[in-house]
């Protein structure tokens, strides 16, 4: 049993060693941080973009590196996941993205505005966060043996980057993705080349009714997408 001096010095000792471990552990973190945040890309445009989520309340319904609510969806790995041009399309127009499914608001954001937090969600996507979150693939890489017919193409490993982040959402292919639009398996037997390219320019401008927004593709994602979606045949040999 320690005596009383013993036990004050045990405690003083202990105490000492364990500030001392904390202090060295604290500054050690902070010198990580400029290197692990990439400190050296964030810029004026992500700047504003941090101030654009803090001040329009980001936080009450989306979760970013941990922190916030649960209601919508976590978006520290949103720029990886879904790329600029959904992101873009979704604060733009969130309703037409989701026609009747989503209750996001429309902050009617400026363009300007758009690019700035798109900036911000691309540096907070591009930290070194020790793997958290854990990476999480839009569709399974799964292919059901009942759907063998369809064209090699359609396995996600060989699908267009664009059409993982932003068709599936809406649309399902090998019964994977969204129930919004109609699937499009074998979507290339039922439309050409030309039509399909048409309509990813402009779905409005052939149907007017369409509950496909006019979504903002690049010229070379629409050459992709079409030459992807017009070689899904009903029928195809794997």
């Amino acid at each position: 049993m320690l005596s009383k001096s013993a036990a004050r010095s045990f405690f003083l000792v202990g105490t000492t060693v364990c500030v001392g471990a904390f202090i060295f552990l604290t500054i050690d973190t902070i010198k990580k941080v400029p290197a692990q945040t990439h400190q050296e890309n964030l810029t004026e445009s992500s700047i504003r973009g941090k101030n654009l989520w803090d001040s329009n309340n980001c936080m009450g319904c989306h979760t970013l590196m941990g922190e916030g609510a649960y209601y919508a969806p976590e978006l520290t790995k949103v720029y990886t996941r879904r790329g600029e041009p959904f992101i873009r399309a979704m604060l733009k127009d969130p309703a037409s993205m989701y026609p009747g499914e989503r209750q996001m608001q429309n902050y009617h954001f400026k363009d300007e505005e758009i690019t700035d937090l798109i900036a911000f969600l691309k540096w907070i996507g591009e930290m070194d966060l020790n793997g958290y979150p854990a990476p999480h693939n839009l569709v399974r890489t799964a292919v059901s043996e009942t759907q063998s017919n369809l064209s090699s193409v359609a396995h996600t490993s060989n699908r267009p980057m664009i059409f993982n982040q932003m068709c599936i959402a809406c649309h399902s292919l090998e019964g994977q993705g969204g129930k919004v639009g109609p699937a499009l398996d074998g979507v290339g037997s039922r439309r050409n080349r030309d039509y399909i390219a048409s309509w990813l320019k402009d779905p409005l401008k052939i149907k007017a009714d369409s509950r496909m927004p006019k979504l903002p593709l690049t010229e070379n994602d629409i050459v992709e997408l079409t030459a992807f979606l017009s070689e899904l045949k009903t029928g195809a040999a794997q």
